[in-house]
């Protein structure tokens, strides 16, 4: 699993540098979301097809979603392991105890003390 998830990352990076890479090369027409609200096309999402660069940054920005969610199942670690395995391993080292329960013993020995008077 550790191969597949170096190579999932390099693909990620390589995904998200061509990406940026086309959404910044592409050009404004003035026809994109402020000409639909000023009434510039036709119709309300354009009458046009996108060029072959707003086809492109839709393929890699699906294929960056999909390597996004790969590399998250692939990182994914066991129960057993991480911050809630060295949770479980403070609470069970700690010399004081559960804090909860300190404090609630504390109200019920201060009410306690309250109604004996």
């Amino acid at each position: 699993m550790e191969v597949l998830g170096i190579v999932l990352l390099v693909f990620f990076i390589i995904a998200a540098i061509l990406l940026v890479f086309l959404v910044l090369i592409q050009d404004e027409e003035g026809d994109s979301l402020g000409g639909i609200f000023a009434g510039g096309s036709s119709s309300a999402f354009g009458s046009r097809s996108g060029n072959i660069l707003t086809k492109a940054t839709s393929v890699l920005g699906a294929l960056f979603l999909i390597l996004s969610l790969g590399l998250a199942l692939v990182s994914k670690s066991d129960s057993g392991s991480g911050v809630e395995a060295a949770g479980r391993q403070l609470s069970t080292e700690s010399s004081a105890g559960n804090w909860v329960d300190e404090a609630l013993g504390d109200a019920d020995n201060e009410q306690s003390d309250v109604t004996a008077e």
